[in-house]
């Protein structure tokens, strides 16, 4: 059975952010910061929220933190309302409201709070604490955007991307990408570049497609790190270097993505850029698997049943087959049926492996529509 590559295309919904504001590093500014928030300041009041939020130069304490930031938020202070809402919205220092969230967030983004807008606009798309509604998301994720936030041009962008609150427009998507991406949103440089790999919006260029994954892994963005990496594989945009793929992987599995930590058992159990090492393979398609990669349960299974850089178990591997197959990897399911029409860790049956080459066959597996249609015969 072949080991398979994956690669990743999907563009992704940014979740709340916390403001990232100024704040006194001082811990002697604290009385200075408690004078002012008592004399009415309400940017006082929400430094020395922020210092309590964050245990900068006091104990953390989100209790405080939250009557601190109701203080700036009633005088007026935008952010005090928009960090005010993050609170209500995980339940920290306060009682979990959603609907106090979106109230907040709200009364932010109209004092001119772009993070607010932003804020808004995911409440919208995901109907927490407000009626669903996409046409209101793009509204408030404009504004964010306008107002000088990247994660907001790049939710909009993702809207105009997927037709969703608005008409669907590529070329639209790119821009706002771009000014994502020029913002400092790595996030934005990696479905940028995504745009130029597969020419959606903008002519294809791949190079072009290079220089923005780049940037992307650049940014810590994992998916970025990946999507580079597999362009240094298969030499598209770049000269093809094996070494430099490996490396750009273990960025990417490093950083949390797992079909990174996927195509990087891949090099070690073939050998490619790296000393070929079975006992790696298994254990970056474990990790991969444990990531929620079911290509990676397939591949740490295929292991197992062929003994190949860890003990012969067909009882693990039929249990990594099965993770797989409910994953929705075809492979998974193929491999599933394989061990029931021969009994290999499981108890032979020919009912369980025609229902499993039927699952593979559904999901595009010729090898699972032709093994289904032979032992359908019998």
């Amino acid at each position: 059975m072949n080991l398979r590559y994956l690669l990743l295309v999907s563009t992704l919904v940014a979740a709340c952010v916390f403001p990232s504001l100024s704040l006194a590093e001082e811990s002697q500014e604290v009385k200075e910061l408690r004078a002012r928030c008592d004399q009415g300041d309400a940017a006082g009041c929400f430094n020395l929220g922020l210092m309590y939020d964050l245990g900068k130069g006091v104990t953390q304490d989100f209790v405080e933190a939250v009557a601190l930031y109701h203080k700036a938020c009633d005088r007026g202070d935008a952010s005090g309302c928009a960090s005010l809402g993050w609170m209500y919205e995980k339940g920290t220092g306060v009682i979990q409201d959603f609907v106090q969230a979106v109230a907040l967030y709200r009364n932010a983004c109209d004092g001119g709070n772009a993070i607010g807008c932003f804020n808004l606009g995911v409440m919208y798309r995901n109907g927490t604490g407000v009626t669903q509604d996409f046409t209101q998301a793009v509204k408030f994720y404009r504004k964010a955007c306008d107002g000088g936030f990247a994660g907001g041009c790049f939710n909009l962008g993702v809207k105009y991307y997927d037709g969703t609150g608005v008409t669907q427009d590529f070329v639209e998507a790119v821009a706002l990408y771009r000014k994502a991406c020029d913002g400092g949103y790595a996030a934005g440089c990696f479905n940028l570049g995504l745009m130029y790999d597969l020419g959606k919006g903008v002519t294809q260029d791949f190079v072009e497609a290079v220089a923005l994954y780049r940037k992307a892994c650049d940014g810590s963005y994992a998916t970025g790190c990946y999507n580079l990496g597999w362009m240094y594989e298969k030499g598209t945009g770049v000269t093809q270097d094996f070494v430099q793929a490996v490396t750009l992987y273990r960025n990417a599995c490093d950083g949390g993505n797992a079909i990174g930590c996927f195509n990087l058992g891949v090099m070690y159990r073939n050998g490619t850029g790296v000393t070929q090492d079975f006992t790696q393979a298994v254990k970056f398609y474990r990790k991969a698997c444990n990531g929620g990669s079911a290509g990676g349960c397939n591949n740490l299974g295929l292991m197992y049943d062929k003994g190949t850089g860890v003990t012969q178990d067909f009882f693990q591997a039929v249990k990594f087959y099965r993770k797989a197959c409910d994953g929705g990897f075809a492979g998974g399911c193929y491999n599933l049926g394989l061990m029931y029409y021969y009994g290999a860790g499981v108890k032979q049956s020919n009912a369980d492996a025609l229902n499993y080459f039927g699952k593979a066959c559904d999901l595009k597996d010729e090898d699972g529509c032709e093994n289904y249609a032979k032992v359908k015969k019998k």
